[in-house]
C-alpha cells in the first residue's frame, strides 16, 4: 500500500471524475492520492492515535494547531475548533453567500422514497453526487448561488423533497439494487413536477431531463450485501481486495470471500502503515443483522 512512510497520514477518501482514491498528507512532502480501482489490494495497520485533519480552504490545508485527538468511530475527522472554523465560511452552512460561481440544483436518487434535492458548484462536474453515493441523479437547473438556494427551498416546501437522509438508509437501499429503469422513471416524474412549479428563481436556467447513473463508476454489478462493518481502533489491521467503492464506502473482499465494509470517512486522521499483503484483518467487525436490508448497518 502506498505510501509506506510512517509520517504519511490518511486524509480520507476522495472522488474525482477519474474515480475514488485515498488522500495522503505529509508535513513536508504535501499531498498525494492512491487510486482505489476494483481488485486493488489493501493491507494496512492503524497508528496509536487518530488526529484531527485540520482545515482545507481555498486549495490550502492548515493543520490542526492543537494536534487534537478525535474518536476512532467519529464520521468527522475534525476537532470541534477546526470544524467551527471550517463552517465559518461554507456554502453548506450558508456562511459563504457571496460565492460568485454558478451552481447546479440536482435531484439525487438513493433508493425507493429516498430522493433528495441539493446544490453543487457546477465546476465540480457531478463529483458531489459521487461523494454522496447517489445511485442516479438529474440536474434541474443552473444559476447563481442564491438562485440555486431558493430553488432548493421551493422544492423542499412544495414537493416535500428533503435535502438530506440518514446515511444508513442510503446504504441499506443498495440491496437489492433497483433497476436503472425504475430510477429513471422516478427521477423523470419528480423533475417534471419540479419544472412545473411557480416560484423557481428567474435567474435559474432550467435543464432538460437527462438522468445520470453511477452503475459503472461504483461498479454496482459487483456489489452484494456485506458480512460486516469494520470498526477501526488503534493498532488494528485491515486487509482485503477492493470489490467496489460507493460514495465513502469501501467494500473489501477477504481471501475466504467474506465481504467487509470500511467507511472511508473513518480512515481520515490515522497514520496508516502497510502490512504484508497476506495479513489477516484484526479489527473488530460489526456483523450484519439478519432482519432484512434496513438492518444491514
Amino acid at each position: 500500500m502506498d505510501p509506506r512512510h510512517t509520517d504519511w497520514s490518511c486524509a480520507g477518501l476522495r472522488w474525482s471524475t477519474s474515480g475514488p482514491a485515498l488522500l495522503w498528507r505529509h508535513p513536508v512532502r504535501g499531498e498525494r492520492l492512491s487510486a482505489l480501482p476494483p481488485q486493488k489490494r489493501l493491507a494496512f495497520a492503524t497508528g496509536a492515535r487518530r488526529l484531527c485533519t485540520g482545515v482545507r480552504r481555498g486549495g490550502r490545508h492548515t493543520p490542526c494547531p492543537a494536534a487534537a485527538e478525535v474518536p476512532a468511530a467519529a464520521v468527522s475527522a475534525q476537532c470541534p475548533e477546526c470544524a467551527r472554523l471550517d463552517r465559518s465560511r461554507s456554502v453548506a452552512a450558508d456562511t459563504a453567500l457571496d460565492d460568485p460561481r454558478p451552481y447546479d440544483v440536482y435531484l439525487a436518487w438513493f433508493g425507493p422514497r429516498l430522493v433528495k434535492v441539493g446544490i453543487t458548484a457546477a465546476e465540480r462536474q457531478g463529483v458531489r453526487l459521487l461523494e454522496q453515493a447517489a445511485l442516479s441523479y438529474a440536474l434541474l437547473g443552473r444559476g447563481p448561488l442564491m438562485a440555486a438556494r431558493r430553488a432548493e427551498a421551493v422544492l423542499g416546501a412544495a414537493l416535500s423533497v428533503p435535502d438530506r437522509f440518514p446515511y444508513a438508509a442510503k446504504r441499506a437501499a443498495r440491496h437489492p439494487l433497483p433497476s436503472q429503469q425504475r430510477r429513471t422513471a422516478e427521477l423523470a416524474e419528480l423533475h417534471a413536477r419540479a419544472c412545473a412549479l411557480e416560484g423557481l428563481a428567474e435567474s435559474l436556467a432550467v435543464r432538460a431531463f437527462a438522468p445520470v447513473h453511477h452503475d459503472a463508476a461504483f461498479h454496482l454489478e459487483r456489489l452484494r450485501p456485506c458480512d460486516g462493518t469494520v470498526e477501526l481502533a488503534a493498532g488494528c489491521t485491515v486487509a482485503g481486495s477492493v470489490l467496489a467503492v460507493v460514495g465513502p464506502d469501501v467494500y473489501l473482499e477477504e481471501g475466504d470471500g467474506r465481504l467487509l465494509l470500511v467507511d472511508g470517512r473513518q480512515l481520515a486522521g490515522w497514520a496508516l502503515t502497510a502490512t504484508a499483503p497476506d495479513a489477516a484483518t484484526t479489527a473488530a467487525i460489526r456483523a450484519r443483522q439478519p432482519d432484512g436490508p434496513q438492518a444491514l448497518f
